[in-house]
Formats: C-alpha cells, sequence, structure tokens
C-alpha cells in the first residue's frame, strides 16, 4: 500500500512533480492511462490518488486513455479511495457545454455556446451565439481543433473537408468569440490548490489558442513545445506574466467555480473585452503549473503540491 498514486498518460508534464516527490520522500507510484488495465476485484495500491489526466490526451495519440481514466476513478471512488480532482471534477472538465451551464446557473457571464452533432442542426440555432465563432471540441484540450469561423457555411466546410475534426468523441461547440487580446492585456489564469488561489498569471499571444502553461508546452526560452498544436502558426509565443493585482472579485467568482466543479487542483481562465465584460470562459481540472511565475512570487510551485498531497495522505492515514 503506497501513500499516493499518480494518474497521468504525460510523463513529461509530472516530471517537476515526480522530482519534487522524490526529493520530499513521498512513497508514490504511477498509474499510466495510456496503456492500463484494472477489474471489479481489484483493491486500491495507494491511500490517495491524484487525477493528472488531461482531456487532450488525443492530441497526443491517447484518446483510450481519458475513457479508461474516468472509469477507474469511478471504480476507486466507489471503494471510498480518495481521489484528488476525482470522477466529477474530471466529468465537469471534459466538457465545454457543461462548463457553460454551470456558469449560466452560477450567474458568471461566460461565452454563449451551442452544442452539436449535425451541421444542419446547428444551422437553426447559431444566431443564438452569433458570428465571428469559435469552433471547437466539446472536450477541450490545449487549443486543439479550434477554429474562428465567420458563417455556418464555413463550419459545414471545414467539417466536410477536414472530417477528423469530429473526432474524439463527435460533439462539438459553437461559441461566441469575444475580442480580447489588446495589447499588454491577453487572457488572466488563475491556479488553485486546495480551493485557494495560489498565483495568477497574464497570457499575452497574437491569438494562438494553445495557452497551455506547461513549460513542455510553451517553453520559457520561446523554443518549440513538445505538444505545440500543428494548426496553429502564432507570430509570437505565448508570454507568460505574474498578475498579483488579478482583482478579488475574479478571484472570488473562481473560487466559486472551483467549489461547484468539485475541483482539488484548477487552472481557471478568463477575458476582458473592449466593453468592459470579465468573461469566465475555461476550467482546467489538470493545471499545468508554471515555475517561473510562480517563482516570481516566492515560492516553487510543485513544492506547494506536494505539501498540499502530504496533507491529504496524512488525513487518509486518519
Amino acid at each position: 500500500m503506497r501513500d499516493l498514486i499518480v494518474i497521468h498518460e504525460h510523463p513529461e508534464w509530472q516530471k517537476p512533480l515526480f522530482q519534487a516527490l522524490t526529493a520530499r520522500g513521498v512513497d508514490f507510484g504511477v498509474f499510466d492511462l495510456k496503456s492500463a488495465a484494472f477489474s471489479e476485484v481489484d483493491a486500491p495500491h495507494a491511500r490517495v490518488y491524484f487525477n493528472q489526466a488531461s482531456p487532450s490526451a488525443y492530441t497526443r495519440g491517447n484518446t483510450r486513455a481519458v475513457p479508461l481514466g474516468l472509469a477507474f476513478m469511478e471504480d476507486l471512488e466507489a471503494q471510498g479511495v480518495r481521489v484528488l480532482n476525482g470522477a466529477r471534477a474530471f466529468r465537469f472538465e471534459l466538457s465545454k457545454i457543461f462548463q457553460a451551464r454551470t456558469m449560466a446557473r452560477l450567474g458568471i457571464d461566460h461565452p454563449r455556446s451551442v452544442a452539436f452533432n449535425d451541421v444542419r442542426a446547428l444551422e437553426a440555432r447559431a444566431a443564438e451565439v452569433g458570428f465571428p465563432a469559435i469552433l471547437k471540441p466539446d472536450l477541450g484540450g490545449s487549443g486543439a481543433r479550434m477554429y474562428k469561423v465567420e458563417s455556418v457555411a464555413e463550419v459545414a466546410h471545414l467539417l466536410s473537408t477536414q472530417p477528423e475534426l469530429w473526432l474524439p468523441d463527435n460533439l462539438l461547440i459553437l461559441q461566441e468569440y469575444l475580442p480580447h487580446d489588446a495589447p499588454g492585456r491577453g487572457i488572466v489564469r488563475m491556479e488553485f490548490l486546495g480551493g485557494e488561489l495560489l498565483y495568477a498569471m497574464r497570457v499575452r499571444s497574437d491569438g494562438a489558442f494553445n495557452l497551455c502553461p506547461s513549460e513542455v508546452c510553451n517553453p520559457a526560452d520561446g523554443e518549440d513545445g513538445m505538444c505545440a498544436l500543428p494548426t496553429e502558426v502564432p507570430k509570437m509565443a505565448p508570454v507568460f506574466e505574474p498578475y498579483p493585482e488579478v482583482p478579488a472579485e475574479a478571484v472570488a467568482t473562481a473560487k466559486r467555480l472551483v467549489a461547484a466543479g468539485h475541483l482539488d487542483v484548477a487552472g481557471i481562465e478568463y477575458l476582458e473585452t473592449p466593453d468592459g465584460r470579465r468573461v469566465f470562459y475555461d476550467i482546467n481540472a489538470n493545471s499545468n503549473l508554471r515555475r517561473p511565475v510562480a517563482e516570481a512570487f516566492g515560492f516553487d510551485p510543485f513544492e506547494r503540491v506536494v505539501d498540499f498531497l502530504v496533507r491529504e495522505i496524512e488525513r487518509a492515514k486518519g
């Protein structure tokens, strides 16, 4: 019986966490979702499990990781095992339309969204979103397969010429397009740990959709990342800057989303439009922390995560 098992499918993302756990002497193992199996009679192998699976697994050829990961977490929780960012949190992350519904229920400004599985069905609802709009997978995933579109006809053309855009689950979103990337502004991403703000940062780009904060994806030295999306040809790499002045009202709104999603660790993103709206648009359960930004606030984010995990292990020991 180990103290901790980390559920994941992207070992490069996990290296800083694994190094911090090893340095602290935590007895941990891994459950790699790329190739895995479990049965209904298996006993848990750790006191605490930490889910670090990502919806973007399909962009790396690991489409099978997500359904197995969700089933595995539900099986663990049925046995009473503590799973951090467990099945409810993972389900919340896996559907942009469910995130939109949650924000609508909470009265949080968000992009209007319509989910669809057939362009003919979209035709009758597209006016609710308007154009230009963003076409994206309901599953999300590091900005993958996102397009700015000007009409239903353009959506139809994209899907007829690139039918792979329906993958991995044949459910797409047409979402309100919100101009936001004014010079020096960009979007704001807040990282939460145990329900509290860890740090906030501004992320600026030339309109690229892949704003993953992991240094594996967007290295601090500006070199090409390991999970760069081939559909993007940005004029500049995203710039990540500490944002200590994040408004208290934005933090309070994000905390409501963290609680609603049952998120133990989370990255919450919002943007500010030229007409003064603060629009929350992305909720991430797999929170790829950016060490240089946290160090600007005076700490190592992975050490903070290990502190949190050690507390959860002690709770599980009783």
